[in-house]
């Protein structure tokens, strides 16, 4: 689900900088061309230890310090006006910080008075603050601390520890507690609600299931909602209920369609938290569970048939072609048609609505898409050695937010035309929002 991510914005952005500040011209680009020509003609790498690009992030960091100082004391360096002055330069400190290029190496200057508060290289601060983003980024990426580690010590020559690593994605844990507690619109249109298992240490380590909700907004955007950690035995209603009353609480007063895979103890919950509220099963869920309980051999003959249902014009016609599925299957697979069964409640609002809230609400494909942006981002990790960890690279993947080409609003195809029929489904429910 390209809503949920976005990747050039940097690039862009730095872009656009450069235009704002004049620096985005042909006599910049014929500069850039010089300085890259030469650098090659000489063996001179771009990146790492004197590298191109290393020698003009100092040289243009080292400039800024001396602006600073100069601009601290009321004359430049070198200039008699300071000569018996109150205040003076003092000789440097040497300071190394690193940056999104690798390390550089500065000369910090010093005032007799001690009264210097560099901006652009703060005191104390040994990382730039493009260093950590990049650090985040790959974190969010999938990358272990490990990796990262050896990451920038391939490409960037810079040698950082794994605690370091840590802490710097720590920072996201403020931002991550202020998500989780954001206050919600107050009615919803569709919500979509799924759960992801990973592992935990909680004394031992154990299969921990992540309930994961997005919201469908009035303007038809999608938004995750929220994210909880489970118990390890697994999803029920007192579970279901404490979630969905967080979302209550945080000012989520009612949705129309809630769509989910069956979850247990789930509908039970929901209707209890709004009553108004429609029960949706997960369409392509179910066929997919289907055909966990059935020979390969025979599957295309049990999509084929299971297409009859959910595509049937009315409830009526898909009882009777569930009636034939079930005549022709049931004695050679009794569980995938008692799975049937036990849904059919879940199922059937589905068929009640029009074609353009049936597409909407066939599948939870937009939070399975989501999911597998989490599962790439976690499998290389084994296992998470608390709750907030795991949430923590969750949350970072949340953030990472890459724009779709094809729809860069990230509105939903059609969702005028869909908010049109919601509207008159469901009252004046969405008008109150």
């Amino acid at each position: 689900m390209d809503e949920f991510e976005g990747d050039r914005e940097g690039a862009e952005g730095s872009s656009g900088e450069l235009v704002r500040l004049g620096l985005d011209g042909p006599d910049m680009s014929a500069l850039a061309q010089d300085l890259v020509a030469s650098a090659t003609q000489r063996g001179i790498a771009l990146t790492g230890e004197g590298g191109l690009l290393t020698a003009l992030t100092r040289q243009v960091l080292q400039s800024a310090l001396e602006a600073e100082m100069a601009a601290h004391l009321g004359y430049d360096k070198h200039d008699p006006t300071g000569r018996n002055g109150e205040n003076s330069r003092n000789g440097s400190s040497a300071k190394t910080v690193r940056t999104d290029i690798g390390e550089v190496r500065l000369q910090v200057p010093r005032d007799r008075a001690g009264t210097f508060e560099p901006v652009i290289v703060p005191k104390h601060q040994r990382r730039l603050p493009g260093f950590d983003a990049n650090v985040i980024s790959l974190y969010a990426k999938g990358l272990t601390t490990g990796d990262i580690v050896n990451h920038l010590a391939d490409v960037y020559d810079t040698t950082i520890s794994k605690d370091l690593v840590s802490r710097v994605t720590d920072q996201v844990l403020k931002d991550m507690r202020e998500w989780q507690a954001r206050p919600l619109d107050a009615v919803y249109p569709v919500v979509l609600i799924d759960a992801i298992v990973l592992k935990v240490r909680s004394g031992g380590v154990a299969n921990r299931p992540v309930y994961v909700a997005v919201g469908i907004t009035v303007d038809g955007q999608r938004d995750v909602l929220g994210m909880w950690v489970g118990p390890s035995g697994g999803e029920g209603a007192k579970q279901w209920l404490n979630m969905l009353t967080d979302l209550r609480n945080r000012g989520i007063l009612d949705v129309c369609i809630v769509c989910c895979d069956g979850l247990k103890g789930l509908p039970e919950a929901i209707t209890t938290t709004w009553p108004q509220a429609t029960v949706q099963t997960c369409v392509v869920h179910l066929v997919r569970n289907s055909l966990r309980y059935a020979s390969k051999a025979h599957w295309q003959a049990i999509t084929r048939q299971l297409k009859l249902i959910y595509t049937a014009p009315t409830v009526d016609a898909a009882q009777d072609a569930f009636e034939d599925f079930a005549e022709q299957w049931e004695a050679r697979y009794p569980a995938m048609v008692a799975m049937w069964r036990r849904s059919w409640t879940e199922f059937i609002p589905f068929l009640e609505f029009p074609v353009e809230i049936r597409k909407l609400i066939y599948t939870t494909n937009g939070i399975e898409s989501l999911n597998a942006r989490f599962r790439a981002a976690t499998r290389r990790r084994g296992h998470f050695p608390d709750e907030e960890s795991a949430l923590k690279v969750l949350y970072l993947v949340i953030r990472e937010r890459r724009p779709n080409r094809a729809n860069p609003t990230g509105q939903i195809a059609g969702w005028k035309n869909i908010l049109n029929v919601l509207t008159m489904t469901s009252g004046d429910r969405l008008g109150s929002n």
